[in-house]
């Protein structure tokens, strides 16, 4: 069996691992790794799961998101529009909104008997069900007319010796061969608003004094929860090659340069910049903890970072470094 297909021989229940609208949405994030667009639109967003992914992506500043109705339904894409919508449907997307690239993903009808009980559709919204040549040479024929090139693949590996099939989902990936100009954008403006705001929200932004300090203090002590576990991790590791019991001893640790840059891959540490473990404390530089890239991106400076998260994390006594106690921590494990 291929790796992301199983099949439970008693029950005749396929299922794909990972499940196949997460393999759906990673492609997309993929996509806008590859490309940063700063305007991503789901069209079909059901409950909104992709665009709740791709709220992590920084180069996105817009995220908006259509659906035919505002009660969830399962699964959203243009086989749940009428044949007169879909006729309509090139010359918004690809004519009036005219977006860099278009992402269209649909059922292979054509993988459709590999499912027990499905005799028409895969599900009872849908209103056609298409095969890879019906859904080439209608992708084909939408990019020729709004000059878009289009890529075919998809997600869901069919069964081994059975890849005639094709991959249980389809996706066109239409990219547009010219840059629209700010005229023709500007002139084809709607003469009437047809779609109903049923949510919105504005991110805060990192400007202000409050929002930053709130997203530098959360990736301060995200990093230095990082640093402490693979620096526990070296110590127990050291005390059980000696025999030794970490937590009956008391002097001050400071793990090897190795072990440390091991568990943390490519950041240069220091020696001033170590942290160490005294006994049930362990102590996270804040120069170490400033070295990471996101951190240092957040604060810009040192005493940016030192001024943000004061009185909100626990220092040690000369502020120069995050202080943990491991003492509960021991007593659970």
């Amino acid at each position: 069996m291929d790796k992301n297909f199983q099949e439970e021989q008693f029950t005749g229940i396929i299922k794909f691992t990972p499940p196949l609208y997460k393999q759906r949405y990673h492609f997309v994030k993929d996509l806008v790794g590859k490309y940063k667009p700063k305007k991503v639109a789901d069209l079909g967003c059901a409950d909104c799961t992709l665009l709740w992914m791709l709220k992590f992506c920084s180069c996105i500043e817009v995220l908006a998101g259509l659906d035919i109705c505002t009660s969830i339904m399962k699964e959203k894409i243009i086989e749940h529009l009428e044949e007169s919508e879909l006729k309509k449907f090139p010359e918004v997307v690809f004519g009036f909104m005219a977006p860099s690239i278009v992402v269209i993903s649909t059922p292979n009808s054509e993988f459709n008997p590999l499912f027990p009980g499905v005799t028409l559709f895969r599900h009872p919204d849908h209103k056609f069900e298409w095969n890879r040549v019906q859904f080439q040479s209608w992708a084909l024929e939408t990019a020729r007319r709004y000059d878009y090139s289009v890529e075919f693949t998809g997600v869901g590996h069919p069964p081994t010796g059975m890849e005639n099939v094709g991959f249980c989902t389809q996706i066109g990936v239409f990219v547009r061969k010219h840059p629209q100009t700010s005229e023709s954008a500007q002139s084809e403006k709607p003469t009437e608003g047809v779609y109903k705001t049923v949510f919105k929200a504005v991110y805060p932004s990192l400007k202000d004094e409050k929002y930053l300090q709130n997203a530098v203090v959360s990736e301060v002590i995200f990093t230095a929860q990082i640093i402490k576990r693979s620096l526990l991790d070296c110590v127990m590791s050291e005390h059980e090659e000696y025999n030794d019991d970490p937590t009956e001893r008391k002097s001050k640790f400071q793990p090897s340069m190795n072990c440390f840059s091991d568990n943390l891959g490519k950041l240069v540490v220091e020696k001033s910049m170590e942290p160490t473990v005294n006994g049930h404390v362990v102590y996270i530089p804040l120069t170490t903890i400033f070295s990471f890239p996101k951190v240092n991106q957040l604060c810009g400076t040192f005493e940016k970072l030192c001024k943000l998260i004061a009185g909100k994390v626990t220092l040690s006594s000369d502020g120069s470094a995050v202080m943990f106690n491991t003492e509960h921590e021991n007593e659970e494990n």
